[in-house]
C-alpha cells in the first residue's frame, strides 16, 4: 500500500492520542477507594491526620508526586495498549470491510454460581471477510500459524478464523493473567478459532512466550521484519493491507510529544 496520510491515519491517531491524554488525569488513591483518587490537598490533609505519617514527615509533597509517579507510568503502558488493541480493532473492521460486532470476540462462563463474560480484543472470521482476494490470503495465514504452533492440520483445515489478544508488550508474570489466557485460548479452539498474541513492541518474558506457545498461542512480535506469521507489522501489512509500521514512524513526533507531556504532569506532586 501506499504510506500517504489517510482519514483513517487520523481516527487512528486520534485514538492513542486520547488514550495518553487520560493519563495526565491520574491520581493515586492511597488505599481509600475514592474513584477519581486524590488530590495534593486531599493526600496532605489524609497524612497529617495519621500521627505516624506525620511524625514522619510522610505528607510531604515529594510523597505524593512519589506516588502518582508509580501508578501513573503504570497508567502510561496501560493507555498506550488500550489505545492500541483499539487501533488494531478499528484496522481489522476498516480494512477488511468488518462491522464492530464482527470484529469482537466473547463468550460466557459460569464460576461459582456466577456467570461471567469474557472477551479478546479482536477477531477475524473467514466468512466475514467479503474481499475474496483478502479472504484467500487470510485463509493462507491462518493455515501457516497452525502450522507454526503445531495444530494438526485435521483441525486447522476446520477452523473458522482467528481471535487476537493485543499487548503493547507483556513482562509480567502475574500467573492469574496467564491462567485466564490459557483458557481463553482453549474456549477459542472449541470455537473454532486460532488465537493470537499481537505485541506490539519486542518485550516479552522468554517463560511467558514458551507457556503461550505450549498452549498453542500464535505470537507475534513486534518486529519490523519477518514472516507474517512472525511479525506483527508484517501481518498489518500483507494480510490486513495496512502498514501500522509506517502508520507509527510518521506519527512518532506527535505521539511522542503527547507521552512527553503525560510524564511531565505525572512527575510533578502539581495538580
Amino acid at each position: 500500500m501506499a504510506n500517504t496520510a489517510t482519514d483513517h491515519d487520523q481516527r487512528y491517531l486520534q485514538i492513542l492520542l486520547g488514550r495518553i491524554q487520560t493519563c495526565r488525569h491520574y491520581r493515586p488513591k492511597f488505599g481509600q477507594g475514592y474513584a477519581t483518587g486524590l488530590s495534593l490537598e486531599q493526600f496532605q490533609q489524609l497524612y497529617r491526620s495519621d500521627a505516624f505519617y506525620e511524625w514522619f514527615g510522610l505528607d510531604n509533597p515529594l510523597m505524593y508526586a512519589a506516588h502518582k509517579a508509580a501508578g501513573g507510568i503504570t497508567s502510561v503502558y496501560r493507555q498506550i495498549g488500550i489505545g492500541c488493541e483499539e487501533v488494531f480493532r478499528q484496522i481489522i473492521q476498516d480494512h477488511l470491510g468488518l462491522g464492530p460486532d464482527q470484529a469482537r470476540w466473547s463468550y460466557t462462563t459460569v464460576y461459582q454460581s456466577k456467570t461471567r463474560k469474557l472477551a479478546l480484543d479482536g477477531k477475524i472470521a473467514l466468512a466475514d471477510i467479503a474481499n475474496q482476494r483478502k479472504r484467500i490470503e487470510m485463509q493462507r495465514w491462518l493455515r501457516e500459524g497452525c502450522s507454526v504452533v503445531g495444530v494438526a492440520k485435521e483441525i486447522a483445515g476446520v477452523l473458522k478464523g482467528a481471535v487476537f489478544e493485543v499487548r503493547q508488550g507483556y513482562k509480567s508474570k502475574d500467573s492469574k493473567r496467564q491462567n485466564a489466557d490459557i483458557a481463553n485460548a482453549a474456549t477459542a479452539y472449541a470455537d473454532g478459532y486460532l488465537p493470537v498474541v499481537v505485541l506490539l513492541s519486542s518485550q516479552i518474558d522468554n517463560d511467558i512466550a514458551i507457556r503461550y506457545q505450549h498452549e498453542k498461542w500464535l505470537i507475534l512480535r513486534g518486529m519490523l521484519r519477518g514472516a507474517p506469521w512472525q511479525s506483527t507489522y508484517t501481518f498489518c501489512r500483507d494480510i490486513l493491507g495496512y502498514d501500522l509500521a509506517w502508520f507509527f514512524q510518521a506519527h512518532s513526533p506527535i505521539i511522542k510529544a503527547s507521552v512527553e507531556g503525560a510524564l511531565k504532569v505525572l512527575l510533578t506532586a502539581d495538580e
